[in-house]
């Protein structure tokens, strides 16, 4: 592995750069990844259609509850041993895991190997800003900033565009696959009844494995770590102080549960109050025996553990705004562009009905040109999820970068502040202006991902302006992923608010146009934060 002084070199900073990226964008290919197979998956393994919506709100659930225990997990193991080692345990447990949901046979082991993926994929994302930050120096953090969240969505984009591909050209690379030797069956388990190829997209997850050899050869340890490491500082971490935070993970497990199970309305809220409790005593629990080891070991150079525990907070609930504004709102879209489709087909299906009637058409006839209506159906849906998810991805890209060129320019506080004025003001044009998947829907999308994702932009640049080095990955590990699983609560909401306006005639359209209220929270909030801009990284 290169040492500590290549860190300096521009060799160095470059190899830890590319690395990073590389590994975002794989997390962002993981995200991208489950939206847009979402359905077809869950339907091919035996859910109804009428209960695919919870389905897709608990599997989310568990995915945002895996990588806010990652990022804490990882981000503690990268303080300990160090950002490199410990990422490239990350990068490997998301890879392997992730691949592995291909071979899924029921909804409930899509989402248990989802959260274990999400263990991985969190703690990429923590240890990743942590590294690039204490290489690089303070006046690239902004652009580099942009370079992570637009990482991210460069693999929500490619990801899209492998399904849209291979929407387009199924039959044509089943055929090719059976050509070069692969038994017919093993096609036909790949691609499943509906040709939607869920199993193949999911197994191309375990890719990431192979950047771990990259980061293991190549890339430098972060000298500021180095420096921590060598005044004894890393040593006040202890293996056993885990132990809480695998019990906050069982807890945030648990409220998923509860609103997963028919239970009474009060005994979930107040399941989800003790949850919460739990959680967060649980990942809070390593870094205040943290700074009280610290403290007893130097007391000259203390850590304002005050201060300190404040910015996790903080950092949180800055973070938990913007994800669930994007997991509440953008990352529905490509299942609300199937909706809308198939809407448009159902009214078609029952014109064509009434054409055969009319015209009576022989009985077998019937049947073949309902079975080529389905297929257009089905490669139509295919097509608008792919479509959606390529525009709002492309905008992400875009947004990404420019809130962080922003926020160096006009300050963290303002930026964050017209994002979420932004942010609310697109999402109910998004879900409730369109009927149709068309160029306009699609510009939507396009704005839509470019507000809505700018957040990762901007919090790769503040969140590591917070915290002093010897603990920057656990509280930015902390802030950020914390804030998933506030996220996570308000994802599951989604089935029972959509329940709940039901009997207005709503759907999803509407509750995701409500979710979009959580950006007033940030509003208010952003201000009680420190602005940072033009300061030093701190020591």
């Amino acid at each position: 592995m290169a040492n500590a002084g290549e860190a300096r070199s521009g060799t160095g900073k470059w190899m830890a750069l590319t690395a990073a990226l590389l590994g975002w964008m794989f997390d962002g290919l993981e995200m991208g990844l489950f939206p847009l197979v979402a359905r077809p998956a869950l339907i091919d393994l035996g859910v109804p259609s009428a209960d695919v919506a919870n389905w897709l709100g608990i599997i989310t659930a568990l995915f945002l509850v895996g990588a806010a225990t990652g990022g804490v997990l990882f981000g503690w193991l990268g303080d300990r041993i160090g950002r490199v080692r410990a990422m490239m345990l990350s990068v490997l447990t998301y890879a392997l895991v992730s691949g592995m949901a291909g071979f899924a046979t029921e909804a409930w082991q899509v989402g248990a190997l989802r959260f274990l993926a999400a263990l991985g994929m969190g703690g990429e994302w923590s240890l990743g800003v942590a590294l690039i930050n204490e290489i690089w120096p303070d006046r690239s953090r902004a652009f580099l900033a942009g370079l992570i969240g637009a990482a991210a969505n460069v693999g929500y984009l490619f990801i899209a565009l492998i399904g849209r591909g291979l929407a387009t050209y199924v039959l044509e690379i089943k055929a090719w696959l059976v050509d070069t030797g692969l038994p017919e069956n093993w096609v036909h388990y790949l691609f499943s009844s509906d040709n939607s190829g869920w199993r193949l997209l999911m197994m191309m997850g375990a890719l990431p494995a192979l950047l771990t050899f990259f980061i293991r050869l190549f890339v430098p340890e972060s000298h500021r770590w180095e420096h921590e490491r060598q005044r004894g500082a890393t040593s006040h971490w202890a293996n056993h102080d885990l132990l809480a935070v695998l019990l906050g993970a069982g807890a945030a497990c648990g409220i998923v549960v509860l609103w997963a199970v028919k239970l009474p309305l009060f005994m979930q809220i107040l399941g989800t109050l003790v949850g919460l409790a739990i959680v967060t005593g649980g990942y809070m629990y390593p870094v205040a025996l943290y700074i009280r080891r610290a403290a007893l070991a130097t007391p000259a150079n203390r850590l304002p553990w005050r201060s300190t525990l404040g910015m996790m907070f903080l950092a949180a609930c800055l973070s938990g705004v913007a994800l669930l504004g994007t997991w509440g709102s953008i990352q529905q879209a490509p299942s609300f562009a199937d909706e809308l489709v198939e809407k448009e087909f159902h009214n078609e299906f029952n014109h064509l009905l009434l054409k055969m009637s009319r015209e009576r058409i022989p009985q077998q006839q019937q049947y073949k040109q309902i079975a080529e209506f389905r297929n257009q159906q089905k490669e139509a849906q295919a097509t608008a999820r792919s479509d959606t998810q390529i525009s709002s991805s492309v905008g992400a890209i875009v947004g990404t970068i420019l809130a962080a060129l922003a926020a160096g320019w006009l300050g963290r506080r303002i930026t964050y502040c017209v994002l979420c004025l932004g942010s609310m003001a697109i999402i109910p044009t998004i879900f409730l202006t369109p009927d149709t998947v068309d160029l306009r829907f699609l510009l939507f999308s396009f704005l839509g991902g470019a507000l809505t994702a700018s957040f990762y932009g901007w919090l790769p640049l503040y969140l590591p302006e917070l915290f002093q080095t010897r603990i920057r990955a656990t509280g930015q590990g902390f802030g950020f992923n914390f804030g998933r699983i506030l996220a996570a609560i308000g994802v599951l909401q989604l089935g029972n608010l959509k329940e709940l306006v039901r009997p207005r005639g709503w759907g999803l359209a509407e509750v995701c146009s409500m979710l979009s209220a959580i950006y007033l929270v940030g509003i208010v909030l952003i201000w009680f934060a420190p602005e940072t801009k033009g300061k030093p990284l701190p020591e």
